[in-house]
């Protein structure tokens, strides 16, 4: 049986070897939550030679209902049909990227993760490091490829719901992990959600941190494993943010730190707080 990648980072020069010898599928997966469309106009402008573009609205999300957070998680229909229409089937490798320190990339390396893709990988460092490496970009659209065969089989395992979240408050097995900025797991700004706060229990561990700031490099492992061991107490991390998101940053570093029982509250803040004003409601 195929094992997930041991090393979900590549760098530059690894890339570069890897487009010159396996014809990766890689994908470009900028994006603004305070203008959806400008990772798509980004990408057109430039972007790494034979990338396509995910945007995180349209490809790496479900429609929004009234629960399931702002961004919930696509079907196992969905994100199949996705996968396939770039070209992945079991064995491509594929490596996605952003330039805001892995805060959407990792959710498309969370996907193909939890739909069960073997080989996938996030660009160190993003758009910057290519860039700082003097690689060249490119304006043109990718040239089509042959539709993959990518099979979606989806590890429910890794996800737990408001109803698991809710009713284990006090008696969990997890310890909840907010991903979001101090002010607002401390409840002092809420500029998107109706509720300020955090969910009861919560401990907050920023996703900007697993990242050095000026070069937007992931820590190295031993870092990282000093990170999250004292935050855990020999129990599972569940992973939460705003929509389910940027968690997945804070998902991802756990992993790189050697951590195999990690969690997603997929729905995160947003559905917590659609549920509150539910019950507020009644």
């Amino acid at each position: 049986m195929e094992k997930d990648s041991d090393d979900p980072l590549i760098e530059v020069a690894a890339l570069m070897q890897l487009q010159a010898s396996a014809d990766p599928v890689i994908l470009d997966c900028r994006y603004a939550l305070s203008d959806p469309d400008r990772g798509a106009r980004a990408f057109a402008t430039a972007h790494i030679p034979g990338a396509c573009y995910a945007s995180l609205h349209r490809d790496l999300s479900a429609p929004l209902q009234r629960y399931g957070g702002r961004h919930p998680l696509p079907s196992s229909a969905q994100f199949q049909q996705f996968a396939r229409t770039l070209g992945v089937s079991r064995t491509t490798p594929v490596v996605v990227y952003d330039d805001n320190r892995l805060g959407f990339a990792a959710r498309a390396w969370f996907l193909f993760f939890f739909f069960g893709h073997k080989s996938i990988r996030i660009l160190n460092g993003g758009l910057k490091a290519w860039c700082d490496a003097g690689q060249p970009l490119e304006t043109h659209a990718p040239a089509s490829r042959p539709a993959g065969n990518f099979k979606a089989k989806p590890k429910e395992n890794l996800l737990v719901h408001y109803a698991q979240v809710k009713a284990r408050l006090g008696t969990a097995p997890w310890q909840l992990v907010d991903a979001r900025d101090h002010e607002r797991f401390a409840g002092l700004k809420e500029p998107i959600d109706p509720i300020a706060g955090h969910i009861p229990t919560a401990i907050n561990q920023p996703w900007q941190e697993i990242t050095e700031t000026a070069s937007g490099k992931v820590k190295a492992p031993e870092a990282l494993r000093k990170q999250w061991e004292p935050l855990s107490n020999g129990r599972p991390l569940l992973n939460y943010c705003g929509s389910g998101v940027t968690a997945c940053v804070n998902f991802f570093a756990q992993y790189l730190a050697g951590r195999r029982d990690s969690l997603l509250y997929p729905g995160s803040w947003s559905d917590w707080c659609a549920h509150q004003r539910a019950h507020q409601s009644r």
